[in-house]
């Protein structure tokens, strides 16, 4: 089916749109825009510099996708936004492109979905199946991966990484590095109990909950250390996968600074 593409948008002749395209009244869409098929972008969308996005996404009024990372560095390099498939974008979010800081692309995957006035910045890395509600705002380089949700008006430090199916309660700061699995929350956010909910919806076993609640004793209320921690889930046998990713995550977030594992320590 033919692309839809309203009388009064501007689209770039050079903007490669696929069919089955929707673009609705008072979008702007540049010269190095790709679209794939199927995906709508509803009204006053504002896709500039070089933007790849996949195929049925849906894409609110007032998004602006592809502007100059906010950061006064930038000098204008060859950088990008790369968007996957089946994606909801609603009203006013932004999602800066990349910077010479790191490859050059700010990412999101698949079926992600963003709440109003979300900001996620340059160089930000995005997995699948994420959650971000209203007023969230990612600095640079962040990174979260799949099956994390963040409730509203979350500021998210740069460098920091989200875990996998974490769960960030709403107004936390987020400072230091978020592990997997663990619920989040305060003034600066820390881990204060598993995810039990997410654990739950996502089928994750009976053992693999039970040992990630016996990590999250050792290692936020009893506070044993890490290898001490690693030696009694060992000798209880509540070693399982998720455990092991836990534990693997937090010791990649020691090495880091601040709290943050890709933050790299410089040397003195």
């Amino acid at each position: 089916m033919a692309s839809s593409i309203a009388a009064n948008a501007w689209v770039d002749p050079r903007a490669e749109i696929a069919e089955d395209v929707e673009i609705g009244p008072f979008c702007t869409v540049g010269a190095e825009v790709k679209i794939g098929r199927g995906t709508r972008l509803l009204s006053s969308v504002t896709l500039m510099g070089k933007v790849t996005i996949g195929c049925d996404n849906v894409i609110y009024p007032n998004v602006v996708i592809g502007a100059e990372p906010q950061d006064i560095s930038y000098r204008g390099g060859d950088a990008c936004v790369e968007i996957g498939d089946g994606n909801t974008l609603r009203e006013g979010v932004s999602i800066n492109r990349g910077s010479e800081k790191e490859d050059g692309i700010t990412r999101l995957g698949d079926n992600n979905f963003l709440m109003a006035n979300v900001h996620v910045a340059h160089d930000c890395t995005l997995g699948s199946h994420i959650v971000i509600a209203n007023g969230t705002l990612l600095a640079g380089h962040v990174h979260v991966h799949d099956y994390a949700s963040m409730s509203g008006n979350c500021v998210i430090h740069h460098f920091v990484t989200v875990g996998g199916y974490s769960f960030l309660a709403g107004l936390s700061r987020v400072l230091h590095d978020v592990p997997p699995y663990m619920l989040a929350e305060g003034n600066a956010a820390r881990p204060r109990c598993i995810n039990i909910v997410a654990l739950k919806r996502n089928d994750f076993s009976t053992a693999a909950i039970d040992g990630l609640a016996a990590a999250h004793r050792l290692l936020y209320r009893t506070k044993v250390g890490l290898t001490h921690a690693r030696e009694i889930l060992h000798s209880n046998g509540q070693s399982t996968p998720e455990v092991e990713r836990l534990l693997a995550f937090v010791d990649g977030q020691q090495e880091g600074k601040h709290g943050r594992g890709r933050e790299i320590r410089r040397a003195a």
